[in-house]
């Protein structure tokens, strides 16, 4: 999504920064490109740059969503509206059930839903399957059932394609160079631990999800969603409703995401490959 949720994945890189020993000298090759999802409709086949471990990116993610749970829970801004939790682990069941498509090991994932009253227009999926939807999508923005699986299933894609784990591997070696990410990571220097703490917070944030993540992200999601049969068509009229409440989004060039026109015309010509499964879906 346009706007990110900063606290959970502030204190899950917080996380990451501190557990210096996670990753060892050998697991830094030139082994780390690979792609993390099967290709299928959508077509999302990109080779990614991976270097974090990724269970320890999942381990962390869990101890952060849990840390927003209990907090949420303080505040009595978790799941206050029955109908609205029901609503969204609906859409986000059905949605689950997909996955395997592109990852087989994601069925299994731990999976968790849950709403916070918010009124931003926003959702997350965290790494391992951590779903969280504000209710602003609901009662501000109005997303239909349809609308809200464009959403949903766009951040679903982000945790299947460890989106979070490639920008974190790439800043770390644009920053500080391999070298020094090994010592970083296995904790035999405390200086490149010192900096890779000051530094890659801030790194993190400087680096949201990408342009091209983001279409990754909504080509997949509006397969799943398809999958799982819901509208595709519904993707662009979500994107129409973000733009009108954006009037003062910058330019695609200045963003790192890319801009609801390109977004809406992107999925508008993707929507005709994935309808026969939606129609397929529909029939089952």
């Amino acid at each position: 999504m346009k706007k990110m949720i900063k606290k959970p994945i502030q204190k899950l890189m917080i996380a990451l920064i501190t557990a210096t020993s996670i990753v060892t000298a050998s697991s830094l090759g030139l082994s780390g490109c690979a792609t993390t999802t099967k290709d299928s409709v959508s077509g999302v086949n990109r080779s990614q740059f991976m270097l974090l471990p990724a269970s320890q990116v999942t381990k962390m993610s869990a101890q952060a969503y849990t840390e927003t749970i209990t907090e949420a829970k303080k505040k009595n801004t978790l799941n206050v509206d029955p109908a609205q939790l029901d609503r969204v682990r609906t859409i986000s069941n059905r949605l689950i059930a997909q996955v395997g498509v592109f990852r087989p090991d994601a069925v299994n994932w731990k999976w968790e839903v849950n709403v916070e009253k918010n009124d931003q227009l926003n959702a997350y999926c965290m790494p391992g399957g951590k779903i969280m939807v504000l209710s602003g999508m609901m009662d501000k923005l109005k997303a239909t059932d349809d609308e809200l699986a464009a959403v949903i299933g766009h951040e679903i894609s982000h945790a299947l394609r460890e989106h979070g784990r490639e920008r974190m591997s790439q800043a770390y070696v644009q920053q500080f160079g391999l070298q020094a990410l090994a010592s970083f990571v296995t904790g035999s220097a405390g200086a490149a631990i010192t900096q890779g703490a000051g530094m890659g917070s801030q790194l993190f944030f400087a680096l949201p999800n990408g342009r091209e993540q983001e279409r990754e992200a909504d080509k997949m999601g509006l397969e799943l969603a398809a999958r799982a049969g819901y509208n595709p068509d519904a993707a662009v009229t979500l994107w129409q409703k973000m733009e009108a409440m954006n009037k003062g989004a910058p330019p695609e060039f200045l963003s790192t995401h890319p801009a609801s026109a390109s977004r809406i015309a992107d999925l508008k010509a993707l929507a005709p490959k994935v309808r026969p499964l939606y129609e397929a879906a529909k029939k089952s």
